[in-house]
């Protein structure tokens, strides 16, 4: 048996909660115990009668789900208050995005904790399925978002994405076109919006090339294709990814000069540092800020605005890799299945993840199994 622990996030306007009350009931039927923080599921609508019903045992605090938990399975990133109550040999499983954040790295090394990140458990198909589902929601919604606010009232330009009859419709500019990328691409062009879409995966281009509709172009992504795409951009999406490292930084400071005032420039990438050189994390309570009059949006955590969605989107994913810790345990669940393994982060104090050590300048320890 094993005690798993499901505390309320407490980011900035987090809504999501880390384990439906269906997830629950899929542990308890098994025989494990799960301890969940009264009202972690209610900005998901899901209440704590439903928990309470699918076999959860409710707990007033957070200090008591840690303090009683073998696995801690959460959405985000334990945050300052929460390090010092993750103890030594627990589990915890979540996103945490550690090549941006030295400080929670050091905090997890000096922890003892086995921390095993969502963002880089890897299958055998060479995907990320526990990124997948909230990179979905995050593409998707970052042209929503970037909709809202090219709208003059917000700040924007004043351009409708798809334009009208005789008035020509927004440009778009997708840089990356992995998983964010393409459900980017997909919203955008399915609103009418001109579409470019950049990355140095050609096979992908090619691929997406077939399957998207006319009036999305793919682009050889390169420094000078990527300035010439950004001058004449309504709405720039940044969508980089390097597994477990930090993003690149592919658009300057420099860039924006270049652009017409008002443009909106959402980074999904700002989990992982960002991939325009002038991002810095924001809030849902504080989202934009701008630079040389280009309006950024740089929310570090977008799925949580639609957390009904992405609540449930996130269990479908998580939950059979929950299953298998809980019922092997993490060194053999790791030792069995390769996907896990990667996921191992932080494990007795050292970095196991080159990724993660190589962005911080931090000493890296080799797994021998």
């Amino acid at each position: 048996m094993m005690i798993v622990g499901i505390p309320r996030e407490i980011k900035v306007q987090e809504g999501r909660v880390a384990m439906t009350p269906e997830g629950v009931f899929e542990l308890t039927r098994r025989g494990h115990k799960v301890y969940v923080q009264k009202g972690a599921g209610l900005d998901s609508y899901l209440s704590d009668e439903r928990y309470v019903k699918a076999g959860a045992v409710l707990l007033d605090r957070m200090e008591d789900v840690y303090a009683i938990a073998d696995m801690i399975v959460k959405v985000k990133e334990p945050l300052e208050s929460e390090y010092k109550l993750i103890k030594k040999d627990q589990m915890v499983f979540t996103y945490f995005h550690f090549a941006s954040n030295k400080k929670l790295t050091e905090a997890m090394m000096s922890s003892g904790a086995v921390c095993i990140a969502y963002e880089t458990v890897i299958d055998k198909n060479g995907t990320l399925p526990l990124l997948t589902p909230m990179s979905e929601v995050a593409g998707r919604l970052s042209v929503q978002q970037g909709a809202k606010y090219l709208e003059k009232p917000q700040g924007g330009k004043g351009v409708l994405l798809g334009g009208v009859p005789g008035v020509k419709p927004a440009d778009v500019v997708i840089i990356g076109a992995g998983v964010v990328g393409h459900n980017a691409a997909l919203m955008a062009a399915g609103l009418g919006a001109q579409v470019k879409i950049l990355d140095i995966n050609l096979n992908r281009l090619r691929y997406l090339s077939e399957i998207l509709p006319p009036n999305v172009e793919t682009l050889y992504s390169t420094k000078m294709s990527i300035a010439e795409s950004l001058k004449t951009a309504d709405l720039v999406i940044g969508a980089t990814l390097l597994v477990g490292a930090k993003a690149p930084h592919l658009v300057s400071r420099e860039m924006l000069k270049e652009m017409t005032p008002g443009t909106v420039m959402i980074d999904v990438s700002v989990d992982q540092g960002g991939c325009f050189e002038t991002t810095h994390p924001t809030t849902h309570d504080d989202p934009i800020f701008e630079v040389e009059g280009i309006i950024h949006y740089c929310v570090a955590n977008i799925p949580g605005a639609v957390p009904v969605t992405s609540t449930r989107a996130l269990t479908n994913a998580t939950l059979p890799y929950v299953v298998k810790l809980a019922e092997m345990g993490w060194e053999e669940a790791c030792k069995q299945h390769q996907d896990l393994r990667f996921g191992l982060n932080i494990l007795n104090g050292d970095i196991v993840f080159r990724g993660v050590a190589d962005s911080l300048e931090l000493s890296y320890r080799e797994l021998k199994w």
